[in-house]
Parts: structure tokens; C-alpha cells; sequence
């Protein structure tokens, strides 16, 4: 019995490093610039929770990194005129060009409603923006839902990463590690292969 509770420690601690080890290469990621910003694809992609993702989807898409812009996990209701509005652009410029995808409230969401508009319309490559914390259980996701697509990370820090907690907007020290250890126990579930018993609607946007 001795001998079995010995090597369940032992089990247990290298699970902890493996864990802390882990979140450190997790943490390096977090505000990593882009490796390829002049690559075009055939389509942005953004995935909701950030206005600065949204601006930064829209930027690329003037830029003319890629011919169209999906808004992945926008909430219900919301219109191409009024994103328009809310990030200073003319609606009449970027009909045709965004789409809007209301289907996705989760990850594994984004992930399904993603493959499901590339399929649509048989793009073979894509921009992926999203928080650099986030970036890895998106990436996760979408490559298994689409295997063969070809994905060019964006990462993008948010404000309140970027600017000290003093300032008003930056998160606190406590509110930022708990924003990513969460993000990163997230990770690993989804490397775990746990979200795959979540349900994950999948509709192509209009």
C-alpha cells in the first residue's frame, strides 16, 4: 500500500509540473507578434470578444490581406450597418465582403460555424484573429474541425493586457492571472479532448 501511494505522489507531481511547464510556454505565447502579416488567405477571420479583434479584421480586410471577413460569434440580432457603425466604416463598403455568424457561443463553436463557411465556399486558406491568450484553444479547435485548411495566426493583445492596471482599462494582477490560468486550464481540456461533449452548433452565416 506504502508503494502505491508512493507512486501515485509521484504521478501526481510530475502531472503538476507538467501542468507548470505548460502554462510558462503557454504564457510566452500570449503576447507573440505575428509570424507572417503580409501572407494573404482567401478569408479573415475573427472570432468575438474584443473590439480590438473586430478593428483589426476590418484593418486587414482594407489592407486587402484577404478578398472577405468573417465575424464569428457575433450576438443574435446584430446587423452589417450597425457593426459598420460602431468601428467608424461605411456600411455600403463592406456589404458583400463581411459576414456575420450568429450561430457560435463557445470555442468549439466558432471552430464548427468557421469549417462550415469555409466549406461553403471552398476556402482553402484563412486568417485566424483572436486575444494571443485565446489563440491556442482556437487553433486547436478549428484544426480539427478542418483539417486540411490552412491557418495563419493573428494574434491580438487586448487593451486591458496592454495597459497597466493603474490606467482604469488594464486588468489587475490578480484579475490577469486568473484571466490566464483560466484561458489556460481551458486549453488544456480542450487538448484533453473534453469539449468534444459539448454541443456545437454548426450553420454556414449568411
Amino acid at each position: 500500500m506504502r508503494r502505491l501511494f508512493r507512486w501515485l505522489g509521484i504521478a501526481v507531481l510530475i502531472g503538476l509540473l507538467a501542468l507548470g511547464w505548460g502554462f510558462l510556454r503557454f504564457l510566452d505565447g500570449v503576447d507573440a507578434a505575428v509570424d507572417d502579416p503580409l501572407r494573404p488567405t482567401e478569408a479573415i477571420i475573427v472570432l468575438t470578444g474584443g473590439g480590438d479583434r473586430v478593428e483589426t479584421g476590418l484593418r486587414l480586410l482594407e489592407q486587402g490581406a484577404a478578398p472577405r471577413l468573417l465575424v464569428s460569434g457575433t450576438s443574435a440580432g446584430l446587423t452589417l450597418a450597425e457593426l459598420a457603425r460602431a468601428h467608424g466604416r461605411d456600411p455600403a463598403a463592406l456589404a458583400g465582403k463581411v459576414a456575420l455568424g450568429q450561430a457560435a457561443a463557445t470555442t468549439l463553436g466558432n471552430a464548427a460555424e468557421v469549417a462550415a463557411y469555409a466549406r461553403g465556399r471552398r476556402i482553402s486558406s484563412l486568417r485566424l484573429v483572436t486575444a494571443g491568450y485565446h489563440m491556442p484553444r482556437a487553433l486547436l479547435e478549428l484544426r480539427r474541425a478542418a483539417p486540411g485548411l490552412v491557418v495563419v495566426p493573428h494574434p491580438v493583445t487586448p487593451a486591458a493586457l496592454r495597459e497597466p492596471s493603474g490606467r482604469g482599462r488594464g486588468l489587475s494582477g490578480l484579475r490577469r492571472w486568473t484571466l490566464l490560468s483560466g484561458e489556460y486550464l481551458k486549453y488544456v481540456m480542450a487538448a484533453a479532448g473534453v469539449t468534444r461533449f459539448l454541443p456545437a452548433k454548426e450553420t454556414a452565416p449568411r
